[in-house]
Order: structure tokens, then C-alpha cells, then sequence
């Protein structure tokens, strides 16, 4: 039976005034991969860091509608954003490591949240990173800078630090546009892995990374979602015409 895990319905979002995102209504699937398509600046990015109110950052953004996680809308005004930030967790574009040891990336967010057994740290560490398929590679140098890994190595250390606060929902806003092709093979590799524990959101420019790893697809044009479906189907039989346009490289 397949779960919604999360649900908009007639959601609008407004920059100082100016409409961004029109009247977005879509069911994402539990324990799935969702890939959100399209051109630059027609709302993709915007509509994934709504999920998280990470939108809540920035001055002026105003919201219609309702988005739900597990049926709770989290943009009503008993929901608690640090609770919904650690449930659903973020990787951005650019790997983005603190100034720390491996170990102690990992460990940030456990220990904010009030853990600090060593024992029960490491244990964490350990399967964050094992998890995010980076344990092999960085176990006998836990102590050492992240910023000495390699761009691939950080984003699979960012994403391991998100998997270490158990996290149920994981969005990924091109987690590996700055990579290259044997990186972003392995981050592919680990997104297809992790959804068998999470919920995974993913906005990718590639169309081809969107084709191999994701379950459904939704295509956005100008602050519309043009069309939603299952992956397959929306890229060898979409619907609508815009759709196809953009899938065979007519415009985008």
C-alpha cells in the first residue's frame, strides 16, 4: 500500500508580493525517490525548501494552502520548525562541511539535540557514515579537517550528517551538480540505498540522474507543476506537450 508521506494542496507562494509558486497540489510517496524537473527559476528549489520552511529565512515570503507531512500541516502555528527541520533534513547543492573534524560533523547535530555519551556519539558516527556509504574511507582519520575530503567525500559526509539526526523525510536541492561523474555516481548509488528507510525529495537538473534513480517525477515550468507521474511514464509517454518539449530538449 503505498503511503503519502507528504501532501500539498492548493499551495501558492508569494516573494515580496510577486507569485513563485501557483496553486501546487501533489501527493509524495513514502520511502520513494521524487525528482522535481524543470528550468532554471521556475520554482522547483522553492517548492522543496517549503517542505522545511527553510523559506521561513526570507524576508517576505508569503504561503497559501496546506502542506502536510504525515497529515499535520507544518505551517500551523503550533508546529515547532527546529522538531520539523530534524525530520526533515537538508543537502544542498554545495557540500557544505563545517570547519571540523569528520567526527565532530557528524556528532553536531546528536549533541545539540542533548546527546553527549561518547559511546553513544561514536555509535551514531559509525552508522551515519556507514550509512552514507563513506565509513570505509574515512574511519582512521575521524580526527582530521572535512574540508581536507574531496567534493564527492563532503557531500556523502553532509548527507550523513543529516541521516545522523533520524531524519524520516531527506530533501536534496542538486546534491550532485558540482560533482563529477564517478562522485555523483556513488551519491546516486546511496540515494537509491537510503530509500528503503526514507523518503527522499530530490531536485536535479539532469534528466538523465532524475530517469535512473527516481521512482516518480514532477515537472515544474514557471511556478506551475506542469505534470506528476511515475518516473517511466513521464519520460517515455508524458501527457502534456510542454512536458515533452522540455524532456526532448526543445527548450530548458
Amino acid at each position: 500500500m503505498i503511503v503519502d508521506k507528504i501532501k500539498t494542496e492548493n499551495m501558492f507562494l508569494y516573494y515580496s508580493g510577486k507569485m513563485a509558486l501557483n496553486n501546487i497540489s501533489i501527493k509524495i510517496p513514502e520511502k520513494k525517490v521524487t525528482a522535481f524537473i524543470g528550468p532554471s527559476g521556475c520554482g522547483k528549489s522553492t517548492f522543496l525548501r517549503s517542505l522545511n520552511r527553510m523559506n521561513d529565512l526570507i524576508d517576505g515570503v508569503k504561503i497559501e494552502g496546506t502542506v502536510m507531512i504525515d497529515n499535520i500541516n507544518i505551517y500551523d502555528k503550533n508546529i515547532d520548525v527546529v522538531n520539523l527541520r530534524k525530520k526533515v533534513g537538508m543537502v544542498f547543492q554545495k557540500s557544505n562541511p563545517f570547519a571540523k573534524s569528520i567526527f565532530e560533523n557528524v556528532a553536531y547535530g546528536p549533541k545539540i539535540n542533548g546527546i553527549n555519551d561518547k559511546k553513544v556519539l561514536s555509535e551514531i558516527v559509525e552508522t551515519a557514515l556507514k550509512n552514507a556509504a563513506i565509513w570505509d574511507e574515512v574511519k582512521d582519520r575521524l580526527g582530521d579537517s572535512a574540508m581536507g575530503l574531496s567534493g564527492g567525500q563532503q557531500q556523502r559526509l553532509c548527507i550523513a550528517r543529516t541521516l545522523a539526526v533520524n531524519p524520516e523525510i531527506i530533501l536534496m536541492d542538486e546534491p550532485a551538480s558540482a560533482l563529477d561523474p564517478l562522485s555523483t555516481s556513488k551519491i546516486e548509488e546511496l540515494i537509491v540505498q537510503l530509500k528503503e528507510k526514507y523518503t527522499i525529495v530530490i531536485v536535479t537538473h539532469n534528466m538523465q540522474q532524475a530517469a535512473r534513480i527516481s521512482d516518480n517525477t514532477a515537472f515544474f515550468y514557471i511556478g506551475e507543476l506542469i505534470e506528476y507521474d511515475k518516473t517511466k511514464k513521464i519520460f517515455t509517454n508524458p501527457e502534456k506537450k510542454q512536458t515533452e518539449d522540455y524532456i526532448t530538449g526543445r527548450f530548458g
